[in-house]
């Protein structure tokens, strides 16, 4: 049951925290002695905003993008619930006609929901789709609340709960979104506001979801930060007014590069969603990498059977074929080098054991195999692996054929080459290396 004595205080001017963020200088991360315990939820999952903030952060998607990124959403969830929800925006036709394709899928999850604003005119799209819940704007810093609304906290808290009314008595669940929650008053407004929702919910015997909404990516993992910043309090709070688990989802944006360990905090600290975007696509900075949090999953819940790990590694594929995604070779878990190496040290490392430089089983879990870029800097023992990885046959790595090729390669970066070494070039001189003896290529 939600805690009634906590008491709206409808301030005269906005609490901006300055001691905090004092803007003039990079804000400030305050320590206090009071720390908050994990509560780590039985159950946690990851929801989905690649269709909403994603699309914040580049060209809009086509529908049929949408639909196919949708579908291999599902395949990595492979129907354990893991991949919860997506959001959509519903404002265009493209916008409608895309939910209208992915509705027709039938999938229960990830489950379709909507976003919108806290006007009743917005509503109506909710209604008109067809949709069991939606998110709903509403703002709870000072900063949003006064500088932007141009409202009071009363008013904006009416207005707010106004809206979650209406959901409910349309038979939607509303998911309010506490916008810039890490900036706003805690005592003052969240915690009233969230009591207030927690009230609706008794009533109307339904869940009301609430998502904290880091818009600036302030929110910092430690327990013994000072609030508004901290996010085991921000949520150990809520939880304590009587808000499940359940109920809480967390999302956020990498300002600081703190975005997916803060992700994982508030899993650890009682929320049980967290929500993310394909590769961390999102406004700004980004938010938290889906395929990391379903990595991140499995680091603290155990592999989940059923779920599709490699599936990860075709919706990169994807994104960067026919999405046109530019993703950093060095990104991690999908990035072109991630499981490369170019040091021949690592490669030698390799080459006695893969779990020395490999941080997994990356061809079991993702279908992505070990591989050793060639430089300068690869050596004998690197030219060995990539020989063995493409051609059907063991060499020692002192052998006259890898060693014509590493000469050839000596003699590329002796003459000022500053470029890798291609698969191309390389495949060239391993046919010279062994002449008429050279080995099959590996299926």
């Amino acid at each position: 049951m939600a805690n009634k004595n906590l008491k709206l205080n409808d301030v005269g001017k906005p609490n901006l925290y300055r001691e905090t963020f004092p803007y003039t200088e990079f804000p400030r991360i305050i320590f206090e002695k009071k720390k908050v315990d994990y509560e780590i939820p039985d159950n946690i999952w990851i929801t989905d905003t690649t269709f909403r903030d994603g699309q914040q952060a580049r060209p809009p998607y086509m529908p049929e993008h949408i639909l196919r990124i949708y579908d291999l959403l599902h395949e990595i969830d492979g129907g354990t619930g893991l991949i919860r929800q997506c959001e959509f925006f519903l404002y265009s036709d493209r916008d409608r006609e895309a939910v209208e394709l992915c509705k027709q899928r039938g999938y229960k999850y990830p489950e379709i929901t909507g976003w919108i604003r806290a006007v009743a005119a917005d509503f109506k799209l909710v209604s008109q789709m067809g949709l069991a819940e939606t998110g709903i704007l509403t703002s709870a810093s000072d900063y949003h609340i006064f500088l932007k609304l141009r409202k009071t906290r009363a008013q904006a808290m009416n207005s707010y709960l106004d809206i979650a009314r209406a959901a409910l008595d349309s038979g939607v669940i509303p998911r309010c979104h506490f916008e810039d929650i890490t900036r706003a008053d805690y005592d003052g407004f969240v915690l009233p506001f969230a009591s207030e929702l927690m009230k609706l919910s008794d009533e109307y015997k339904k869940p009301v979801k609430i998502r904290l909404c880091d818009t600036l990516g302030f929110g910092v993992p430690w327990p013994g930060v000072a609030l508004p910043r901290s996010i085991p309090k921000l949520i150990h709070g809520l939880r304590k007014i009587g808000v499940p688990s359940e109920q809480l989802e967390w999302h956020g944006h990498n300002d600081f590069h703190k975005v997916l360990v803060d992700a994982s905090t508030a899993w650890l600290y009682g929320c049980s969603a967290a929500n993310a975007a394909i590769f961390g696509s999102g406004e700004r900075t980004g938010n938290p990498p889906l395929e990391a949090l379903v990595v991140e999953h499995a680091q603290l819940k155990g592999i989940t059977e059923g779920v599709n790990y490699t599936a990860i590694t075709e919706l990169a594929e994807y994104a960067k074929k026919e999405l046109g995604l530019e993703i950093p070779s060095n990104y991690p878990l999908v990035g072109a080098d991630f499981n490369v190496t170019r040091a021949g040290i690592h490669a030698d490392g390799l080459l006695k054991n893969e779990e020395i430089y490999n941080c997994f089983d990356t061809q079991k879990l993702l279908n992505r195999p070990i591989g050793v870029a060639i430089t300068d800097k690869t050596g004998a023992a690197g030219i060995k692996h990539w020989i063995e990885s493409r051609y059907d046959i063991e060499i020692a790595k002192h052998d006259p054929r890898v060693m014509h090729i590493k000469d050839k390669i000596d003699a590329e970066y002796a003459a000022d080459r500053v470029s890798m070494i291609s698969d191309k070039e390389m495949a060239e001189w391993a046919r010279e290396a062994f002449g008429n003896d050279a080995p099959p290529e590996k299926k």
